[in-house]
Formats: C-alpha cells, structure tokens, sequence
C-alpha cells in the first residue's frame, strides 16, 4: 500500500489581522498599530527573558546592570538608575537587592552624603555583561536584521515621536 503525501505551502499571514486570527477589521489605525506594537513586544522580550534568565537574570535586573556596567567603578547613585531604565520598575532597590545578591553589583554609602548610596559593578557583574554582549547583539540581528538599515532608522524615528507628541 503506497502512501500520497499531500504538502500545502503554508503563507504567512499578511497582516495583524490574519495574524491574531481577527475576522473583522481593526475599528482605526491606532487600535492596529498599538496592538502590533504589544505583539512584537511579547514576541522579541520573550527571546531576551529566556537569554538573560540562564544567567540568573530578569530583563529587568539585565537593564540595571547594564545601566551600573556603563558607570564602571565610580558607580551610581542608587536613585539615578530608574530615570535610565529602558523598561520602567516601580522596585529598582529590590532589583538591586537581588543583583547584590548574585555578586554582580555591591553597594557603597558616600562619604560626604551619607543618604547617598552607589551602586558598583563587580567583576562579576562586569564579566557577566562581556559574556552576554555578543548573544544579545546576535539576538538583536536576528530579530531585526532582515530589515535594512533605512527602513531600521525610520522604525526608530517613528517610535521615538509616538513617544513624544
């Protein structure tokens, strides 16, 4: 008994809307482009989350230390690290709680003001980032380095004026 097997090409869908499977159209333009923008999110942090947590790491707690890696041994003051923070934590003391934790930061109160306290990369920490850099930028590439360049800068762009009004 011989077996046919059928194959069907399978096409991707062409839109949001064939995406998620939605059998009628978006009420406007705004509802489409804030629900693509909250897919992609899901889909591209998702990748992150699961990179930065083989190293003990939320993309969270990944921003922090970054943001600390960037000010060396002179560090930070524990009160700077939100404004720089790409996505907002309403707990950066409980992110830094856990970052000291793990070794990859300490902290150390100023002398001139004791209220005052820096957040210092170790050499943890600083390892930590260095191993991490090439994995996150192939991560980078591979989401969105189909894309050229151009079009890249103009995403950009874009993104940052619906940020800012």
């Amino acid at each position: 008994m011989s077996r046919t097997i059928i194959t069907t090409k399978i096409t991707p869908p062409r839109n949001l809307q064939e995406e998620i499977g939605k059998k009628h159209p978006f009420d406007d333009i705004c509802e489409e482009v804030m629900l693509s923008l909250v897919r992609t999110t899901d889909q591209f942090t998702s990748q992150f989350k699961q990179l930065f947590s083989q190293h003990g790491l939320s993309d969270s707690s990944y921003n922090v230390l970054r943001i600390v890696g960037a000010r060396g041994k002179q560090g930070i003051p524990s009160q700077s690290i939100s404004k720089d923070m790409v996505h907002r934590d309403p707990d950066v003391t409980r992110l830094i709680d856990r970052l000291v934790k793990l070794g990859f930061v300490e902290r150390q109160r100023c002398e001139q003001d004791r209220r005052v306290v820096y957040v210092i990369i170790t050499d943890k920490g600083t390892q930590t980032l260095k191993t991490l850099k090439n994995p996150v930028k192939k991560l980078h590439q591979q989401q969105l380095g189909h894309l050229p360049d151009i079009k890249l800068k103009k995403l950009a762009k874009l993104l940052f004026e619906a940020r800012h009004p």
